[in-house]
C-alpha cells in the first residue's frame, strides 16, 4: 500500500463507536478473565481427572452394578450421605459414579464394582472446582453470577459494534482490513492485530457470549422459549414442579422399574442422571441421552411419581422444539462439544479472544486518553450520539425522529439476524454442522431481544406517564423503543417461520 493514510468508514465515529471503546474499557477485564476461565473449562472433565485420577478412574473387577440397584444399596449403606443425584457413566470400564449431595456440597465417588467411596470432596474445591466458581460468580455471592451475565451481554454489544466497526468505508480497502500489515509500525500492526482477530474469532466469541447470557439468566430465557413457542410460560414451572402422589404407608416404587418405565416412555434414550426426591411429595428426575444431534448426544428429561411411576413429564412430547434445543444444545455449544474436539478447540481459543482484544484495545486507546489528559473520557462515555457538525437541525430531528428510527429498525433487524444465523453456522463448519448452530443461536438471540423489548415499553410508559406530561423531553426512550420494536417483530417472525413451523434442528 502507499503511504496515504487510510479512510476508513464515518461510522468509526458514531455512537456504537463510542459504545465499543468505553464499554470494552469499563468491561474489558472482567469478560477478558470470564472468557480465560471459560477456556480452561472447555476441557474440564479431563483435567479433573488427570488432576484426581483416585477419584475418576477405577480399576475393571467383573461387572459394574446399574446405577438403580447401587442407588438404593449405598444409600443404606452410607446414611450419612443424603444423595441428592447421582451421575453414572456406564459405558466406560473404568469410570466411577459420581454422587452429589446438595445440603453439604459433597461429591462422592463410587465404585460401580463395588459400592464402595473412592473419595468425597466438596464440589467447589480443587482447581476445576474454583475455576467454574470463578467463571460462574467470580467467586462474589448472589452479585457475582449476575455480574458475568452483564459482562457476557456486553460482550455481545462489543462484538456487534466491533463488527459494525470494522467495515472498511470502500471494497478496495477490503483486503488490507483482512490482514496485517507486517511492515507497518508497532501502532498500527497492533490495530491490525485488534481488527482481524475481532474479525475472525467473532462467529466462535459471539456464541459463547450468547449461551453464557442464557445460562445465567435462564429463569428468563426458558418461560420465554415457551411463550414464543406458542405455550404458557407458566407451564413450565408446572411441569418442572410436577408432584408425587403421596399417600401415607405407601411404599416408592423400585428404582429399577421407574427407570425402566422412564426408557420405555422414551425410545432409544438412556438414564444418565438421577435426580433423587428431596421430600415425600417430589418426583424423580432422570436426565437423559439419546443418539442424534448435537454429537454430544440429544439431552432428554423424564419426571416420575416416585409412588406410581405415572409419567409427569416427557421433554421429547411437552416441550417445544425450542425448549429440547435449550436442553441440547445450550451447554454443547457454550463448552463446544457439540462438535467433538474441533469444535472444543474452537471454544477454547474463542474464550481466549477477549483477553487479547482487550490488551490491543488498551494500546489503542491509552494515547488518546493520555493526549486529551483524561478531561474528555467521562464526557465522551456519555455522549454516545454524535452528530456531525455540518448538520443542520432539520437533519438531527429527522435522524432522531420515531419514525426514522423505525425505519432503520427493520432495516438493521433483518441484517443482524442473518448475522447471527451466520455466526452459528460459522462455529459449526468444522464438525460438519453448519446450520442447526446457527438456528440454535438464532433462538437464544431471540428470546433475549423479546426481553428487551419488554424492558423498552416499560421505560417508555414511566417516561410517557410521569416526565413527558410535565415537560420532561427526551429522545432517548421514544428512540430505545423503536429500535427495539422492529428487531422483536423480525426475529419473532422468523422464530415463529423456523420452530412453530415444524422445522426440527436435530
Amino acid at each position: 500500500m502507499s503511504g496515504k493514510k487510510t479512510s476508513w468508514a464515518s461510522h468509526q465515529k458514531r455512537w456504537f463507536g463510542k459504545w465499543h471503546v468505553y464499554l470494552g474499557i469499563i468491561a474489558g477485564f472482567i469478560i477478558a478473565f470470564v472468557g480465560l476461565t471459560g477456556s480452561i473449562l472447555v476441557f474440564r472433565e479431563e483435567i479433573d481427572a488427570a488432576l484426581n485420577p483416585q477419584l475418576f478412574i477405577v480399576k475393571p473387577t467383573g461387572n459394574k452394578i446399574p446405577p438403580a440397584v447401587l442407588l438404593p444399596s449405598f444409600q443404606q449403606a452410607h446414611p450419612a450421605y443424603k444423595i441428592s443425584y447421582l451421575a453414572a457413566d456406564d459405558t466406560s470400564a473404568t469410570a466411577t459414579y459420581e454422587a452429589y449431595d446438595a445440603a453439604t456440597g459433597l461429591e462422592i465417588f463410587i465404585n460401580p464394582y463395588t459400592g464402595s467411596v473412592r473419595g468425597v470432596r466438596k464440589h467447589d474445591s480443587g482447581f476445576v472446582g474454583v475455576v467454574t466458581e470463578l467463571h460462574r460468580t467470580l467467586l462474589i455471592p448472589v452479585a457475582g453470577r449476575y455480574i458475568v451475565g452483564m459482562a457476557a451481554i456486553c460482550l455481545l454489544i462489543l462484538t456487534a459494534s466491533g463488527l459494525r466497526l470494522w467495515v472498511p468505508q470502500k471494497l478496495k480497502q477490503l483486503k488490507a482490513a483482512l490482514l496485517i500489515k507486517q511492515r507497518a509500525s508497532f501502532k498500527r500492526r497492533n490495530y491490525d492485530l485488534h481488527r482481524v482477530v475481532g474479525l475472525y474469532s467473532s462467529p466462535v466469541v459471539f456464541v459463547l457470549a450468547l449461551t453464557g447470557v442464557c445460562i445465567t439468566f435462564s429463569v428468563v430465557v426458558i418461560p420465554m422459549l415457551f411463550l414464543c413457542s406458542g405455550k404458557s410460560p407458566q407451564g413450565v414451572q408446572q411441569l418442572l414442579g410436577a408432584k408425587s402422589h403421596y399417600q401415607a404407608g405407601v411404599k416408592p416404587i423400585p428404582l429399577t422399574e421407574l427407570v425402566k418405565k422412564a426408557e420405555a416412555a422414551m425410545p432409544g434414550a438412556k438414564v444418565l442422571g438421577y435426580a433423587v426426591p428431596k421430600d415425600t411429595t417430589a418426583s424423580y428426575r432422570f436426565d437423559m441421552m439419546s443418539s442424534g444431534l448435537p454429537h454430544s448426544g440429544k439431552r432428554e428429561m423424564a419426571l416420575l411419581d416416585q409412588y406410581t411411576g405415572k409419567l409427569l413429564l416427557n421433554s421429547r412430547t411437552d416441550f417445544p422444539e425450542v425448549g429440547n434445543a435449550y436442553l441440547s444444545w445450550l451447554t454443547p455449544l457454550h463448552y463446544g462439544t457439540f462438535g467433538g474436539l474441533p469444535t472444543q478447540i474452537l471454544a477454547l481459543l474463542g474464550g481466549s479472544m477477549p483477553l487479547v482484544l482487550f490488551i490491543s484495545g488498551v494500546v489503542i486507546w491509552w494515547p488518546r486518553f493520555k493526549k486529551q489528559g483524561g478531561k474528555q473520557v467521562q464526557k465522551n462515555a456519555l455522549r454516545v450520539v454524535v452528530v456531525s457538525e455540518t448538520s443542520t437541525d432539520d437533519d438531527m430531528e429527522k435522524r432522531t425522529s420515531f419514525t426514522f428510527r423505525l425505519k432503520r429498525g427493520f432495516k438493521y433487524a433483518l441484517l443482524f439476524i442473518g448475522l447471527t444465523v451466520l455466526m452459528g453456522t460459522l462455529y459449526g463448519l468444522i464438525s460438519g454442522l453448519p446450520i442447526r448452530p446457527g438456528l440454535a443461536a438464532m433462538a437464544f438471540l431471540t428470546t433475549l431481544i423479546q426481553v428487551n423489548l419488554a424492558l423498552a415499553v416499560v421505560c417508555f410508559l414511566i417516561y410517557a406517564l410521569l416526565f413527558y406530561p410535565f415537560g420532561k423531553r427526551s429522545r432517548i426512550w421514544p428512540g430505545y423503543l423503536a429500535w427495539s420494536l422492529p428487531f422483536a417483530l423480525v426475529y419473532g417472525l422468523f422464530y415463529h417461520l423456523c420452530f412453530n413451523m415444524g422445522l426440527s434442528i436435530f
